[in-house]
């Protein structure tokens, strides 16, 4: 124990370093759904790519879904290797995730990504004081060099979604054409009001997002859309359609963007990049990228 403690130390009063601060101060915004298989890791993938690609803006990817999917995702643009892991920032192991970014081919892209060790850190995270914060301790630098951080949230509401959500400015809710799916958006709704009451973090609803859309299945979407008539304030106009082209791009490890940019999903995501821009107030309604 006493051998560690010099370097404790030299941590904490700054005597090792660390990553420098920025000049920015970036939006964070979570992808939240507590039911997988709604086309969460597809919107926070696109959602970061688009921001970089067709507004040329400055964005970092966080993967805290264990899945590791953001990365398998962009596969093909990422370049170089993390020198610590997440779960090894969440645990004290390195002191912001700015440390860990990975550049990648697209310019104004970095990813974070997840690592198998980020289950059980979870668990060590449980024992922690001030374990709901740890991530948002451990972006405080990141945050001064993007203008936007997209975080991909477990498919649950665990540790490490609260872990999100208390490091968020804004959310997302990803909702497929499901009762199931609906039943998840209230649960998400109940724990954003107990963040906001409990532990005074009041997140900003950028909206519910409804995802794998086909018209085909009138009878079904008329009953989802009935359900989601009680959060008719926050449902987003943008519809993302049910599209092959989003799950191929994903195979071949890239955002839809550069794989097929006039394919449905492709401007559907365009489509939300421009709400998201106007809705966090990053631009003005007249100023949205033109049309892919």
């Amino acid at each position: 124990m006493t051998s560690l403690f010099p370097s404790q130390l030299r941590r904490l009063i700054g005597g090792e370093r660390g990553a420098s601060r920025g000049a920015r101060e970036a939006r964070v915004i979570a992808v939240c759904a507590q039911k997988g298989g709604v086309g969460k890791t597809t919107t926070a993938v696109n959602l970061a790519a688009g921001l970089a690609m067709l507004s040329d803006q400055r964005v970092l990817l966080v993967d805290m879904d264990g899945q590791g999917h953001c990365a398998s995702a962009l596969h093909a643009e990422l370049r170089g290797v993390a020198a610590e892991s997440l779960s090894g920032i969440l645990l004290g192991r390195r002191r912001d995730i700015q440390e860990i970014a990975l550049p990648t081919a697209i310019e104004g892209l970095w990813v974070c990504p997840s690592d198998k060790d980020l289950g059980a850190a979870e668990g060590v995270m449980a024992g922690k004081i001030g374990k709901e914060m740890l991530l948002r301790s451990a972006m405080k630098v990141a945050r001064t060099h993007y203008d936007f951080i997209v975080i991909d949230c477990p498919p649950n509401l665990g540790n490490l979604t609260v872990n999100a959500l208390l490091a968020a400015d804004w959310l997302i809710v990803p909702c497929d054409m499901s009762m199931l799916s609906v039943e998840g958006v209230d649960d998400i709704f109940e724990t954003v009001e107990t963040v906001g009451d409990a532990l005074g973090h009041h997140l900003s609803m950028l909206g519910v997002l409804r995802t794998r859309y086909d018209a085909r299945n009138q009878k079904v979407n008329e009953a989802v859309e009935a359900s989601l008539s009680r959060y008719a304030r926050w449902v987003l106009p943008t519809v993302i359609p049910v599209n092959t082209t989003l799950a191929q791009a994903q195979l071949e490890g890239h955002p839809v963007f550069g794989f097929d940019p006039r394919c449905r999903g492709a401007q559907a995501y365009a489509e939300l990049v421009e709400e998201v821009l106007v809705r966090t107030g990053a631009v003005t309604a007249a100023e949205v990228p033109a049309p892919l």
